[in-house]
């Protein structure tokens, strides 16, 4: 590590067009979100199922992704519906139960997708990212040895950048629950409103997340510490979706991201390009897969 001083949020996207359009609040669409309301969209075909795992809000769920589900509709010419999960063990649950035609998720999870219930993978971000630090400008912090007493805010203990900067904190000497103790976000954004808030002395977040901060925002705060690089979010599709259905979307997916809006996507998140993912690259984060599933295991 290098130093440096919802709940269900299904998102029919046909009938999200239609409720923007009626209503013009995002508040009332939120609130219909996190009620867990189904929003009509076309019937003459059953949805395919676009499970986005939990970084973001729902609101930042639905906004993000909302124009790659109408790529996506055109071009398997059926309705596609975006979830997400209130937190991650609901949502990896719920990949192991096989609830998502699509998927999209981190790397140690791709790897328990695939191996846990056969999810091929599709495509991934270019982009590696990283586990930062993360903290206030105006912090007296000036080094991982400091967070001894402190306030840790975190997404969630099964995320990524977590279980990769608690990993480098240990070897640093500084250790969970004996050195400092976490406090819980549910998604980066709010472990970074924790800190902005004063709530929490430092959180513990991915890179895209922080990137996806307005720089009003992004200017506040300070990264204190980073991983190395670690390969990126990966689409992945369950073993039912047929060949040419996952070749289909393959080909959405790669559309999306050569049209403005996509490239407006990837260059916001710093996600580079869609490039091939491969089954052998899921490998490296076969240690930190365990290490989720054995926490998972705990709280049950």
């Amino acid at each position: 590590m290098r130093n440096r001083c919802s709940r269900n949020a299904p998102c029919g996207v046909s009938g999200a067009r239609r409720f923007f359009r009626k209503s013009g609040s995002a508040l009332a669409l939120l609130a219909t979100l996190l009620l867990g309301v189904a929003l009509p969209g076309r019937a003459a075909d059953p949805p395919l199922v676009f499970g986005v795992f939990p970084n973001l809000t729902a609101r930042q769920t639905l906004t993000t992704y909302h124009p790659l589900a109408v790529t996506l509709e055109r071009h398997l010419k059926r309705p596609v519906i975006v979830y997400s999960a209130r937190d991650f063990p609901t949502f990896i649950a719920r990949t192991h139960a096989g609830q998502y035609d699509l998927v999209l998720t981190a790397p140690h999870l791709a790897w328990l997708a695939r191996q846990e219930t056969g999810y091929r993978p599709l495509l991934k971000y270019s982009n590696p990212v990283r586990g930062l630090l993360v903290t206030r400008a105006d912090s007296g912090l000036a080094g991982v040895p400091d967070l001894r007493g402190r306030t840790v805010a975190i997404a969630d203990k099964l995320a990524l950048a977590t279980l990769a900067i608690e990993v480098d904190l240990g070897a640093q000497g500084i250790e969970r629950g004996r050195d400092y103790k976490v406090v819980m976000g549910s998604t980066h954004a709010n472990a970074l409103a924790l800190v902005a808030g004063g709530r929490a002395d430092a959180a513990i977040v991915g890179l895209h997340p922080f990137r996806m901060l307005p720089d009003a925002a992004r200017t506040q705060l300070r990264i204190l510490a980073e991983t190395p690089p670690l390969s990126s979010l990966t689409y992945l599709a369950h073993p039912r979706v047929r060949d040419t259905e996952a070749d289909a979307l393959r080909q959405g997916l790669l559309a999306f991201a050569s049209s403005p809006s996509g490239r407006a996507f990837l260059e916001h998140g710093g996600y580079g390009e869609l490039v091939a993912a491969e089954d052998s690259e899921l490998g490296a984060f076969r240690a930190h897969a365990l290490r989720a599933q054995a926490l998972l295991r705990k709280t049950r």
